[in-house]
């Protein structure tokens, strides 16, 4: 029988509470898992106390929850207990694994039952009062129904989203931080590649945004989730100013969110608008949820650029790959923007050239 947890769960767990969480002795911790995620949150609680830390395991029974959704009581589901109220107070660390694990039924989960999530922004506006730091862990994100629906092999895939919460936030924030300074002085970015893409773009005048991994309280400069960081880790974002993006960008990577999968992407872009778009796959699904979106759908909004070493054409990962350039568009309010569309998603072009105000800052993957 394989080990469990896992050499590497073990591994990346230890790495994540003494380098991007830094748990200290006497803190109090809780760990919120699934049932798909329940190894590795058992990694996670190990690893807590063996620093000193005081850990709580919070388990959510996915086929409980499902069965309060079947007897529509997504409505309860959607207010947390008393004693979960206090847990939250009381703690100082935070790891969420993404849940629930059936996924198939998640994507095409009812609007009439989006009630049992009502906890969410109630949850936040306690963490920013009371200073809690915390992940979210990707790993949660792989499931065996999402690995089937992409093709890919389960345990491949999770070990590539372990490796890459082994890299050293050290190094992240250090290239993170010389790309931003760049990105600071800058108007303008210009992405090229051999495959066709030239588009330029320009930014909003916000500050570039480093996330490295490593969490920290709340402050007045982060959105209002901002005490918690995705783990793996590793991008550099920043919102664009909507009314400029000239070219076109073909995208080799596929973009893999629960709620909008696609591949292949080429858009074209003429006086700050979108104005073509096709697919080699999930652009029926992609037209469907755009003609129904609000106002600033057809906008470019953020682009990101990645920097984390250990990623490679990893789903969900994509865009964390080094080098990578993402563009997104449509809302981009939780990056610090203006643009207000209930829609939207993103491309990742991995290898391109970037160079701002004429200045080439990557080229091939790596910062020049």
């Amino acid at each position: 029988m394989p080990e469990t947890p896992s050499k590497r769960q073990r591994d990346a767990a230890r790495h994540i509470v003494t380098q991007y969480l830094k748990v200290r002795t006497g803190e109090n911790a809780i760990v919120e898992s699934w049932d798909h995620t329940l190894p590795m949150a058992s990694a996670m609680i190990d690893e807590i106390r063996r620093v000193g830390g005081k850990a709580l395991l919070v388990h959510n029974d996915e086929n409980a929850w499902w069965r309060a959704i079947d007897r529509k009581q997504s409505r309860l589901l959607g207010q947390s207990s008393e004693p979960e109220w206090a847990a939250l107070k009381a703690a100082d660390v935070y790891v969420n694994f993404w849940g629930p694990g059936d996924t198939d039924r998640l994507e095409t989960f009812p609007d009439r039952a989006n009630d049992a999530f009502d906890w969410n922004w109630p949850w936040y506006a306690v963490a920013r009062k009371t200073g809690l730091r915390g992940v979210r862990m990707t790993t949660g994100f792989a499931t065996e129904r999402r690995a089937r629906q992409w093709g890919l092999d389960l345990r491949r895939w999770e070990e590539s989203i372990l490796r890459a919460s082994l890299v050293d936030p050290e190094e992240i924030a250090k290239s993170g931080a010389r790309l931003s300074r760049a990105l600071s002085r800058a108007k303008k970015a210009r992405i090229t590649h051999p495959n066709g893409t030239d588009l330029e773009v320009a930014f909003a005048g916000a500050a570039p945004r480093v996330q490295d991994g490593r969490p920290h309280p709340w402050t007045k400069k982060d959105s209002l989730s901002g005490m918690l960081t995705n783990i793996p880790a590793g991008v550099v974002d920043l919102p664009l100013d909507s009314r400029t993006a000239e070219g076109t960008f073909r995208a080799n990577r596929r973009t893999n969110i629960w709620w909008n999968w696609h591949a292949g992407a080429t858009l074209e872009f003429a006086d700050g608008k979108l104005t073509a778009s096709s697919f080699d796959a999930g652009g029926e699904e992609f037209a469907r949820q755009y003609a129904a979106a609000t106002a600033g759908k057809d906008r470019a909004s953020a682009l990101t650029f990645g920097l984390n070493p250990s990623v490679r054409d990893v789903p969900n990962l994509e865009k964390l790959e080094r080098g990578c350039a993402t563009l997104q568009i449509g809302g981009n309010r939780g990056l610090g923007g203006t643009n207000r569309s209930s829609f939207f998603t993103w491309f990742s072009l991995a290898g391109a050239e970037i160079a701002l105000d004429g200045a080439t800052v990557i080229r091939g993957g790596r910062l020049v």
